[in-house]
């Protein structure tokens, strides 16, 4: 493995590092008004690795669901990663099945933006991947354990803002990846699709229509703009 590359990774994801500790923390302190302790919350955190997920998973737990809904439910918000590991598959088809499998786990909506933008301009790096992939893990795994472990020192953490630092670092990938005006209209549309879709259902499945109807559209687009400049 090339260091210097796995630190070039490791570096270009410090945003994303610095978006999760408040989130990790965040769901380390539901966590454990849960009930789950420390070291429960922090292996959620390193198997799953999913926030919204996990989030959603502790929620129910609380609720008292039982483990097949969970399951379920987690299953359908989780099941947009499909749709990433395919997008990404022609890009990492060269590396081994180990690295494959590591950076499919490590896949998130924020890693899979930020090793895709990387595509446009040079091939997939493994060492690079990995890099960006298995930094923001770490941090997930070490603030989740850290929320869990103070959680009870910090009562009603959601009026500090922490509950906004999602939303304001997907803002941020998502400015990154407009470059034209079929990328944006893909936004636009997706943004539209789902939020009427989730005012509609409360299962998760706006994301994945969104992703799926928008993406198709953007599809359409560019072979349109292709026949007219052909």
């Amino acid at each position: 493995m090339s260091r210097a590359t796995f630190l070039a990774g490791a570096k270009k994801s410090i945003p994303i590092m610095l978006g999760y500790t408040p989130l990790g923390l965040a769901f380390g302190v539901v966590a454990r008004e849960q009930g789950l302790a420390v070291w429960q919350a922090a292996l959620m955190s390193l198997t799953a690795f999913s926030g919204s997920g996990q989030f959603i998973a502790v929620g129910m737990l609380g609720a008292g669901f039982g483990v097949s809904a969970i399951l379920l439910t987690t299953f359908l918000v989780n099941l947009r990663y499909l749709l990433f590991s395919a997008s990404m598959a022609p890009h990492v088809g060269k590396l081994s099945t180990l690295a494959q499998s590591i950076v499919a786990f490590g896949i998130t909506d924020e890693t899979f933006t930020l090793n895709m933008s990387g595509f446009d301009r040079q091939a997939a790096d493994r060492d690079f991947i990995l890099g960006v992939n298995i930094c923001p893990h770490l941090s997930w795994i070490i603030n989740s354990a850290l929320g869990a472990a103070v959680g009870s020192m910090i009562p009603d953490i959601n009026r500090y803002g922490v509950n906004f630092a999602l939303p304001a670092m997907f803002i941020a990938l998502l400015v990154m990846q407009i470059k034209d005006r079929i990328t944006l209209a893909v936004a636009v549309i997706s943004g539209l699709i789902s939020t009427g879709i989730a005012l509609l259902t409360t299962n998760g499945s706006h994301i994945i229509a969104a992703t799926v109807i928008a993406a198709t559209i953007g599809v359409i687009l560019c072979q349109c703009r292709q026949k007219s400049t052909s």
